[in-house]
């Protein structure tokens, strides 16, 4: 999932090359009162669906929204601390994550480990993990999760079109063959992934990516940022009152590519567009297009059938049944959120979430969104606003597209949207902010391969396995020093460490606070560690022997194997210490403050290993240079 550093400085070169030579432009997007708006979504986003509050089972609303309220009141929801190229960033949304037992959630180098949804048919008998209350939350959005697996293979184009009949009522008002054109004033700053903003160095060319964003994406960003357009094509949009329709300004846009499949006067959605007078600018604007595309497909080549996102719609996927084992749980105020940052490419409004692909996930899995909407202070909703900004949105576009318009979809309290096929990898989407705060639960199919309980343990049981305890004496020693069991051992060790345990107390005392389900296993885990570190110094004592008999060769291919196990523990150690006591850890709270552990000191006697491993490692080396 990770990226090289010669991929991602390649693709910023290249995007700093086409948001300077694109200049201030905007690329179009519609929302529901824009004519043509259904059939935008029908061509290009047809992996999306919305099913209406009104339409879920009775019961189901009131449930769910009291979960939510008492996770927020017992002080559940927090910011991740993550690490965006290098940096460690505060998220701007608060969330946790809830899913089977023993599941975890990775993103932006965070492991986040789930609350178990409680569930009747997983409690075990006699043990209690927590208060009643905060069962009865996890057990309500188990519920919810329930339904949702039942409900997205089920919700049918038919049934979409349904639950959509407000938004097509409002587009039949516009004026037939118009596209909405929206247009923001000002906004040069861009989008991180599914978090909170990350800050750009790309230059003063490029627009700027915000400190805090709530990314779970790496995927870069691609657009162009500015006011007005200089040419190409041109739409009209139909200006619309605060009260009814926000979010519409007349604007001209960028339109569609020399030789795209658009340029016969249409836009995707079937709003009608005009040709303006050719000129050397429209040339290398249209030129540059077709470039970003071009660079959009290589991106994508990785795709199967070498499809790119620029394809009008996502082909269909046959996913089956669906399993969501974790939600995230999100909370987002825009008044306690400041400095919300505009939308760059299109001029959709204000960003809570910036644009991004959700990551960590089983390959065109659908992810599955319950939103709500809290009142104001006035005791209003959200939806009884001023217009569709009023409410919050989700934005859409097709990835590494700047010819295909985007998408907004507003949202009302109690609505529930699905990203299905692949959806989400060809496309990418952004949460823009309305007026009240708001809840949502984002279920997903998480890629748990390498991310649950039970594999962690096995892992444990892999390496130990190799390992001998004198029933007499407890001394210990290892069975085999077969260099492909002796790495297998210290690459289980290392991930042990730096993939659970120390990411389990990054994240201070949260889930301990909460729920206890992870004390016990993560306490089991470490006593395995510990072993680990007695496993090491034994292979350490084994390649510091000279033994007549011993050959060379073979003794050197276990230093080395040693040697490189050592520099990469010790490198992540410090890594961890520095995260762990960086100014932005010391500004949370106690409760929430990292926690450097696994450490000791040098006279630690239970200790097989020193922490500072750097005089082990001078050993080794100095042992390789005598070979």
């Amino acid at each position: 999932m990770k990226r090289s550093s010669d991929s991602e400085g390649e693709k910023r070169r290249k995007r700093r090359k086409l948001l300077q030579e694109l200049g201030d432009q905007k690329i179009p997007f519609l929302g529901p009162s824009d004519g043509g708006y259904q059939q935008l979504w029908d061509a290009s986003y047809s992996g999306l669906a919305l099913r209406r509050s009104p339409s879920l089972p009775a019961g189901l609303h009131a449930r769910v929204q009291a979960a939510l309220f008492t996770l927020r009141r017992k002080g559940c929801l927090l910011r991740d601390l993550v690490r965006i190229r290098e940096r460690d960033v505060l998220t701007a949304v608060s969330r946790a994550l809830l899913g089977e037992p023993g599941h975890t959630y990775r993103y932006l180098d965070t492991r986040l480990f789930a609350i178990p949804w409680h569930s009747e048919a997983g409690e075990v008998k006699g043990r209690r993990c927590c208060d009643p209350d905060f069962r009865a939350a996890c057990q309500a959005l188990c519920e919810l999760n329930g339904f949702f697996c039942s409900d997205v293979p089920l919700l049918k184009e038919g049934d979409r079109l349904a639950h959509c009949a407000k938004g097509e009522a409002d587009a039949k008002r516009g004026e037939e063959g118009d596209a909405g054109s929206k247009h923001s004033d000002d906004s040069r700053n861009s989008e991180g992934g599914d978090s909170e903003s990350r800050q750009s160095e790309e230059g003063d060319a490029e627009s700027k990516h915000s400190e805090e964003w709530d990314s779970e994406s790496k995927h870069s960003e691609e657009g162009c940022s500015g006011s007005k357009q200089e040419g190409g094509w041109e739409t009209e949009s139909k200006a619309s009152s605060e009260e009814g329709e926000a979010c519409r300004v007349r604007q001209s846009q960028a339109g569609v590519a020399e030789g795209s499949q658009h340029d016969e006067g249409k836009l995707p959605g079937g709003a009608e567009v005009k040709p303006a007078a050719p000129n050397a600018r429209e040339k290398a604007v249209a030129q540059l297009k077709h470039s970003l595309s071009d660079h959009h497909l290589e991106d994508r080549e990785r795709q199967a059938g070498g499809q790119g996102c620029s394809q009008p719609s996502p082909r269909q996927v046959d996913s089956g049944p669906v399993e969501f084992n974790v939600t995230l749980l999100n909370y987002m105020d825009p008044a306690a959120m400041s400095q919300l940052k505009e939308e760059p490419y299109y001029g959709m409004g204000k960003m809570a979430v910036g644009w991004h692909h959700d990551e960590n996930l089983v390959t065109h899995s659908p992810v599955a969104v319950y939103s709500h909407s809290c009142h104001s202070d006035k005791g209003e909703s959200s939806e009884g606003g001023s217009g569709e900004k009023a409410c919050w949105r989700i934005g859409l576009k097709v990835a590494w597209d700047i010819r295909t318009p985007g998408l907004t979809l507003p949202l009302e309290s109690g609505d529930c949207y699905y990203m299905r096929d692949d959806l989400n990898s060809t496309h990418q989407h952004c949460v823009l902010a309305g007026e009240s705060a708001r809840f949502s639960s984002t279920h997903r199919v998480a890629e748990c391969s390498t991310g649950t309980l039970t594999y962690i343990q096995s892992r444990c049981r892999e390496a130990l396995s190799n390992l001998h305890a004198d029933p007499e004496t407890g001394s210990h020693s290892l069975l085999a020093l077969l260099p492909t069991t002796l790495r297998h051992c210290e690459e289980i060790h290392n991930e042990v460490e730096f993939e659970w345990l120390r990411q389990y107390w990054f994240q201070g005392q949260r889930f301990a606070r909460f729920c206890s389900w992870w004390t016990g296993p993560m306490e089991q885990l470490e006593k395995d560690w510990k072993l680990m570190e007695t496993m090491t110094l034994l292979f350490l004592d084994t390649v510091e022997e000279e033994e007549v008999g011993q050959e060379a060769e073979g003794r050197r291919d276990l230093a080395e194997i040693l040697l490189s196990a050592l520099i990469d523990r010790q490198q992540q150690r410090q890594t961890w210490r520095d995260r762990c006591h960086s100014s932005l850890a010391r500004t949370l709270p106690p409760e929430e403050a990292p926690v450097d552990w696994p450490f000791w000191g040098a006279d630690d006697a239970n200790m097989p290993l020193p922490f500072d491993l750097a005089d082990i490692i001078n050993r080794v080396e100095s042992l390789l240079w005598r070979m």
